[in-house]
This record gives C-alpha cells, structure tokens and sequence, in this order.
C-alpha cells in the first residue's frame, strides 16, 4: 500500500500535464499541424508548404504560395483521443480544434504573413486513475496553449527564400486531483521562428525551419498551506525547441512527395517541472516532479496528387517514437502523450475561381506504454478530422 501511495502522488503530480499531452498530443505535446492541407501531409510541410498557415512552422513559405495580393486559410478541427489509464478511460473525449491565417504580397519579393492556431491542450477527466486502491483518485485538468504567428518571407531571388516569424503564446492551465487543486490561470509567452526555402531546380527544394523555446511567464497560483495570504506557488512551463528538414520532390503529372524530419527537444523543458512555493508551505504540492521526457525525432512523408484541375489528393506517414519510456511511466499517468503511428489521407476541390476547400483524416493508431517499475499503464489513440476554406487571389 505504501509504494501505491507514493505511484498515487507521483500520478497526481504528472496529471498537471495530461491535457496538453492528451488531448492534443501527436508528436509529444506537439500537433503535426493546424490545417486540413497540413494534417493530409501527415506534417510534411517545411520544403514544399500549401497555405498561409506556414508561418507557423516555416515563415519563408509565405512567400511561397504564389498568390497575386491575398491568401486566407481558415479552418476548424474534430480531435477524438480515447485513452485510459490503468484501464480506466477519460470522460472527455471530444475537442474542437480553430485555425486561421492569412498571407500578403507586398511586392512580389516581400510577403508578410499571420497564423493563429491552438497547439495543444483541452483536458482529461479520469473518474479515478488508480482503481485497486482505497478512496477515489479523480483526475481533472484543463489546459490550453495557443499561439499566434506573424512574419514575414522575403524572395533573395527565384531560388532562395527566406522568412521569421514572432511567437505569441497563451497558456492557461487548472488542475483538480485528491491531493490539491490549481485553479484555472492563465499566462503568456514568446519565441521566435526561422526559415529558408532553397530550390535546387525545377523539381527539387529544400527547406529547413527552426522555432525557439517558447518562453513563458509562470503561473501563479493563490493556495492553502502557505503561512501568509500572500503566498502563492509558481511553475513554469515552457515550450520545446525545434528544428526540421524536409525535401520536396515534383516529377511531373501533377505529384508533389515531401520528407521531413524534426527535431522535438522535450527534455530541454518536460524532464523536471520544478514548483516555487512559499517559505513555510506545508501542503501537498511537491517541489518537483520528475517527467523524464526525451527529446523525439519525427519522420513524415506525405505524396500529393493533382487528379484534375479541381481536385488533389493526399497521402502521408508520420511516425515519432514516446518521448515516454516505461521507466516514466509512474511519474506520467496523467501525461498520455504516446502515439507514435500515423496515417494521413486529405483531398482539396476548387469551389470557385478564387475558393477551394479541404478536408483530412489522420488516424493515430493506439500505443501501450507499461511501467518497468510497477503495473501501471498508460494508453492512447486518436482520430483527427480537419476542413479547411481557402481564399486566394
């Protein structure tokens, strides 16, 4: 019973990141990407990217787009992520997932660009995460981080392009467990993104981005246990680094195949969340909890076909190993983020001389993960469905 406690308390702390790694959670923490064309691509956007919704993860492919004055991407996403923990499932199943993000040319070589998107969060509802034991371990969060990209991409020549991006992130978080409560707050951040788009000929082009740590201001929340009213406990979380490659290939007939790898550096901010409390506190947050997150390496393909002038089809692979190894599992029972498989299908008709509208599935096949310490497990699938309305002109 004692070594169930302790499993019991190290869950408990975990679940302060089971919504953003549950809910939203497809490589890691992070969405594979924020429009139906993207999500159809299964992420394999950095060398040859679609829409507007580039900036935010390669700035230089706004200038990219081919567009004459504008460009509007907007879209909404359906994310349904079953999952469980040690057999039981969340009672939160269902996530609305908005997008938009629009693009200008300036001159023809300089193009400015703005995308807005959520890049993980909602929430999990465990009715009791530990049911072999004694009482009832409720699990409840709700966490939200949302960002908002604008930049620019700027053509050197025909061949060359470049782009950055400025980060603005919205963060709120609330956590309730059996052993203490964070109400909801809220708090904001900043990073930047870079970017550059070679083209080698005719056919092929490179492209490599990169998005700093997103660095947020604490939360701060007001809690029983300190020996003042002014005491307050504080956690910062931020967001990974990352950098990507990708190389896109066109040999003609309409088809477009693009590989990318990324670079996720998780362990740079999700291996120890420390927490700043009071002198004198003597309630049940924990100082630290121990996360153990590695970094994760990502790999997508994604093939494109134009079968008509009004009609594209899509196809991709995405594949990211757990940044969650089984020696993690005790301290991460509320922190599900461990698909690795996915499978990407999207199409794109023109509804008009200047619209177009897509659609996309992505299906992220379940994954187990047991603890090597104990019997605990974590469990984890989703299914993605994305639309998306394109303006261009």
């Amino acid at each position: 019973m004692q070594f169930n406690k302790q499993i019991l308390t190290a869950a408990a702390g975990a679940t302060l990141l089971g919504l953003g790694v549950s809910a939203h959670a497809t490589n890691g923490d992070q969405m594979i990407g924020v429009t139906a064309t993207q999500w159809g691509m299964a992420g394999a956007v950095t060398a040859a990217p679609q829409d507007a919704a580039t900036m935010m993860f390669n700035p230089a492919g706004v200038a990219e787009l081919g567009i004459e004055d504008v460009r509007f991407d907007m879209g909404v996403g359906l994310l349904n992520p079953p999952r469980s923990a040690n057999g039981v499932e969340s009672d939160s199943n269902w996530y609305l997932m908005p997008a938009g993000a629009v693009a200008l040319n300036v001159d023809n070589k300089l193009h400015f660009g703005m995308s807005m998107g959520g890049l993980s969060g909602m929430g999990v509802d465990f009715p009791d995460v530990m049911p072999t034991t004694g009482g009832n371990q409720a699990v409840v969060t709700t966490k939200q981080f949302y960002k908002i990209a604008p930049g620019f991409g700027y053509k050197l020549n025909d061949q060359w392009t470049v782009g950055a991006a400025l980060n603005i992130d919205y963060q709120s978080l609330a956590l309730y467990n059996a052993q203490y409560v964070l109400p909801q707050n809220q708090t904001y951040g900043y990073g930047f993104s870079l970017g550059t788009i070679f083209h080698v000929n005719d056919k092929i082009q490179l492209g490599v981005s990169w998005i700093s740590q997103q660095h947020m201001n604490p939360f701060k929340w007001n809690t029983a246990g300190a020996p003042t009213a002014s005491g307050q406990i504080e956690a910062t979380m931020d967001a990974p680094m990352q950098y990507a490659i990708g190389a896109a290939f066109r040999p003609g007939n309409g088809w477009l195949i693009e590989a990318d790898v990324k670079q996720i550096k998780f362990s740079d901010v999700l291996d120890t969340l420390y927490f700043d409390r009071p002198a004198g506190y003597t309630g049940a947050v924990p100082a630290s909890v121990q996360f153990g997150w590695s970094d994760q390496t990502v790999f997508a393909l994604g093939v494109q076909k134009e079968l008509s002038p009004s009609t594209t089809v899509r196809v991709g692979y995405n594949y990211g190993a757990s940044p969650i190894g089984p020696e993690d599992v005790d301290t991460n029972i509320g922190s599900l983020a461990i698909v690795e498989h996915h499978l990407a299908l999207g199409m794109t008709r023109q509804l008009g001389k200047r619209v177009a509208g897509s659609l996309s599935y992505v299906r992220a096949f379940p994954n187990e993960v047991v603890s090597s310490t104990s019997t605990n497990r974590i469990e984890l699938e989703q299914n993605i469905v994305n639309f998306q309305l394109s303006y261009k002109n």
